[in-house]
């Protein structure tokens, strides 16, 4: 398994039903991916079952449920995939039956703040919040227009002041969210706006905001900042073990597959038409894709689909 984020978890969950042993490869050095690094806090309303739960919850639930027939490997970033016959060896020191690539939209690295700034000023720059009570009884800026932002901003509004800095007047994430902060007394929203210079100024990081379209400029003093700017993500290393893009997702085939026999995809790092992107949906193509394992690997077994079988 290439990713443990929560599809990645969930495929080895699975895959423990039908008694496989699977190895969980991840380049970071938590797993969980991107809803453990970026919006742990994060109330997820679209997951079976669950009428709502945050995104930690639910990668701390997928974690417990997994026995001695997972092993996780972090900070392991897969380089190599050779296939000799019908195995598969990874890093040229694991040897495996077959391969699901569950790395989401792949590896992602913030889009910087685009102001040039002292190492001192840096230090209050942000990008991932795992903690907000760390921002408590302070004056945070957010820069950004997107679900990222307005979720952030409405988190922290229970301990802090917020100011939304946003490049347009209209906001790209949920309107019922823009409503929400409108409505907050706690809450200074800023468009259209663009971060022109920062600097420190009494232990405060001092921007200068220009009007987009306008020569105007103020100054905003705030006590640390968070960058929602979005990610640079992309999976498009896959392509030098030989499995083929459509863009920069993974073309997958009926049962999960890939153009090469024995590797399978899984989650928003495939591609097919009609696909959604969202967590629910993931599980499920995990469970397609364990059970053409199953049938690929023991074709002379009949192959139990679920744990309700009578």
């Amino acid at each position: 398994m290439i990713g443990a984020g929560p599809v990645g978890l969930f495929s080895a969950n699975y895959a423990q039903l039908h008694g496989l042993k699977t190895i969980i490869f991840d380049s970071l050095n938590e797993i969980g991916g991107q809803p453990q690094m970026l919006y742990p806090f994060k109330e997820i309303a679209d997951i079976p079952v669950f009428d709502k739960i945050t995104a930690h919850q639910l990668i701390s639930h997928l974690k417990s449920n997994l026995n001695k027939l997972t092993t996780i490997e972090k900070n392991h970033r897969v380089v190599k995939i050779e296939k000799i016959d019908t195995t598969f060896t990874i890093d040229n020191t694991f040897s495996v039956k077959a391969i699901i690539i569950a790395t989401g939209n792949g590896a992602f690295n913030p889009k910087k703040f685009p102001v040039k700034m002292a190492t001192e000023a840096e230090e209050k720059v942000h990008y991932y919040i795992k903690d907000p009570k760390a921002f408590t009884n302070q004056h945070v800026g957010i820069f950004g227009g997107g679900d990222s932002a307005l979720d952030w901003a409405l988190e922290l509004t229970k301990n802090c002041s917020v100011s939304l800095i946003h490049r347009r007047d209209n906001f790209r994430g949920l309107e019922s969210n823009v409503e929400k902060l409108k409505g907050l007394k706690n809450v200074e929203i800023l468009t259209p706006y663009l971060p022109k210079n920062a600097e420190l100024d009494d232990n405060q990081l001092k921007i200068g905001l220009k009007k987009v379209g306008t020569d105007e400029l103020i100054y905003k003093k705030f006590d640390q900042i968070i960058v929602a700017y979005g990610f640079r993500a992309n999976n498009r290393f896959v392509k030098d073990w030989g499995v083929n893009l459509e863009d920069s997702h993974i073309k997958v085939e009926s049962e999960m597959r890939t153009n090469i026999p024995g590797i399978y995809a899984v989650g928003d790092a495939v591609t097919y038409s009609g696909r959604v992107p969202i967590i629910g949906v993931g599980f499920g193509e995990a469970q397609i894709a364990i059970n053409a394992i199953m049938r690929n690997l023991f074709p002379e077994k009949t192959l139990t689909i679920h744990s309700t079988s009578l």
